[in-house]
């Protein structure tokens, strides 16, 4: 594996380890300290997430346009870093809503751009291994932020805001690490360099170059999304069957843990084994989630809906990925990567608002039956389409 995504992995791992240290408690945060109802929760994370996908777009497309990954993805994580004190600071949602919206920026800033540059820095057969890695090394970020979560609010006896100021930290060794290791590929001259006539150009008409399957990956890319809300409706249902504060992080541990474990060999195996099963393996196991969690009534089935979802994070997030680099032609990776993360970002924002909508009206259960729902009438619409695919090929 090159030694790039390896530094691309642990740059995620660090920033991973701050924001799920901060997102791991910000729930709670919200709802105790500051009064937030389960429809702002929605909101904020939604909209949050949406706002990164918007700017992956314009990311993604100035970094094919300047030839140059590093500049702006590193900007998006120095963007990232500045906003976590403002977590800790916070006197209202308002502060918190400003601060993850900056946050998600930074986010989107250095997402197609960075996803862009592991498809240029790895052979083509080995594309799903090298976004596995990542994804890996980016979740057991994840599992750790968690982690220092709970140690930390045991040790300062449930302070929150205390505790968030430890996210700075890890943010910092982030940005260091990606600017001082992080090497561009040698290219042709930048695009802005090039005749008037030669530049590529992010409009209606570029989006012709990119081939129908790409296309159909983006659709595949918005009902995943739709059938998968924000994981900070998992926190907020594991308080409510009784686990304590300091021990909230936990879910997001063990979804972690599960995803980063299953993460590289879920990559792997895309390279070598049909995309369709994999990704209608990862709707079973969202639909089983969706039900433990529906259901549950004890911290433990929580746990266990946490890892089911874990799971199928590991087996449809890298595959994605793979399937954007492999559909997009080389030109316009970085606009490829935008377009795909805008439109599952939109549907992710959706998603979130209908989920705490849902909560408010019905109750947690009713948020996760309709979880289940969607991923059900996705895994047909991937079935249907399968069958299609292969009609028409024989």
């Amino acid at each position: 594996m090159p030694k790039g995504i390896w530094v691309l992995g642990l740059g995620s791992l660090f920033m991973d380890m701050s924001s799920e240290l901060v997102h791991s408690l910000l729930p709670v945060f919200l709802v105790t300290s500051l009064g937030a109802s389960m429809i702002t929760v929605g909101v904020i994370e939604g909209v949050a997430e949406a706002t990164a996908a918007i700017t992956k777009v314009f990311s993604g497309a100035l970094s094919d346009y300047f030839r140059n990954r590093k500049f702006l993805m590193v900007f998006g994580y120095g963007l990232a870093a500045l906003t976590k004190p403002l977590f800790p600071l916070a006197a209202s949602a308002n502060w918190v809503f400003t601060a993850r919206f900056i946050d998600r920026i930074g986010k989107g800033i250095r997402g197609a751009p960075r996803d862009a540059l592991v498809t240029e820095i790895t052979p083509q057969g080995r594309r799903g291994a090298a976004f596995g890695l990542r994804q890996a090394l980016d979740s057991v970020g994840a599992l750790l932020g968690p982690l220092l979560a709970v140690f930390l609010m045991l040790i300062f006896l449930n302070d929150i805001r205390m505790v968030l100021w430890f996210a700075v930290i890890p943010a910092v060794v982030a940005v260091v690490i990606l600017f001082l290791f992080i090497q561009e590929p040698a290219r042709e001259r930048p695009a802005a360099s090039l005749p008037a006539s030669k530049r590529l150009h992010f409009s209606l008409q570029s989006m012709k170059r990119f081939p129908r399957s790409f296309w159909m990956t983006v659709l595949l890319g918005s009902v995943f999304s739709l059938a998968r809300f924000s994981e900070a409706f998992l926190v907020i249902r594991a308080q409510g069957v009784g686990l304590e504060m300091a021990y909230v992080p936990v879910v997001m541990i063990v979804m972690n843990a599960l995803y980063s474990g299953a993460a590289w060999p879920a990559g792997a195996a895309a390279d070598r084994f049909d995309k369709h099963t994999l990704l209608l393996m990862g709707l079973l196991l969202l639909i089983i989630a969706d039900v433990v969690l529906a259901l549950a009534s004890s911290p433990s089935m929580v746990f266990a809906g946490a890892a089911l979802w874990g799971l199928h994070m590991a087996f449809t997030q890298g595959l994605l990925s793979k399937l954007v680099a492999d559909s997009t032609p080389e030109a316009i990776l970085g606009t490829g990567f935008g377009i795909f993360n805008l439109v599952s970002g939109l549907s992710l924002l959706l998603a979130s608002v209908i989920a705490g909508t849902l909560w408010t009206s019905f109750g947690a259960s009713a948020t996760f039956f309709t979880g289940a729902g969607f991923a059900a009438v996705t895994a047909i619409g991937l079935v249907v389409m399968t069958n299609r695919a292969q009609h028409h090929s024989g």
